[in-house]
């Protein structure tokens, strides 16, 4: 008997720095999830590395039915959903399809001049969020839904 419900993509909690852990959990538990990542390099006293870091701090995506919500509390290390206006918070397709693409992608500027504290429209993300910094073409923002951090490059 196929299920008439759509799977909708939620935003998980997890404990500190367990991201990568829940992902791999939730996978094998044949969920589908999504975290995204980015490249730091980190310097200790005798060397310099990259390390893979989520973008989502303590965040994970799932795209589930909602019929099955409880399975993610299978996985260790979950704490519980993401809630927005007393529902579970739910991100659409085409937001997590941006995100993916704006994780591999440079984006061009328009003409305008942009100064920390501009609220600026996050390109592809299309979200609104905070202009932290600008260092020539390298911006940092903070994304007014999720309080997600977001760097992107200017051309």
């Amino acid at each position: 008997m196929m299920s008439t419900e759509l799977k909708k993509w939620f935003v998980l909690l997890t404990k500190f720095r367990r991201e990568m852990m829940v992902c791999s959990q939730l996978s094998n538990l044949g969920i589908d999830v999504y975290l995204p990542t980015k490249i730091e390099f980190r310097l200790w006293s005798d060397r310099r590395k990259k390390v893979i870091v989520p973008l989502l701090p303590s965040m994970v995506l799932v795209s589930l039915e909602e019929n099955n919500i409880n399975e993610v509390f299978k996985a260790r290390g979950v704490v519980r959903y993401l809630f927005e206006q007393g529902k579970r918070a739910n991100v659409s397709d085409e937001e997590v399809l941006a995100m993916q693409s704006y994780l591999k992608k440079i984006y061009p500027s328009d003409s305008k001049e942009f100064k920390v504290g501009d609220m600026v429209k996050i390109p592809l993300l299309e979200q609104e969020g905070k202009l932290l910094s600008v260092k020539g073409k390298k911006c940092l923002a903070r994304l007014n839904k999720l309080g997600a951090l977001v760097s992107f490059q200017l051309n």
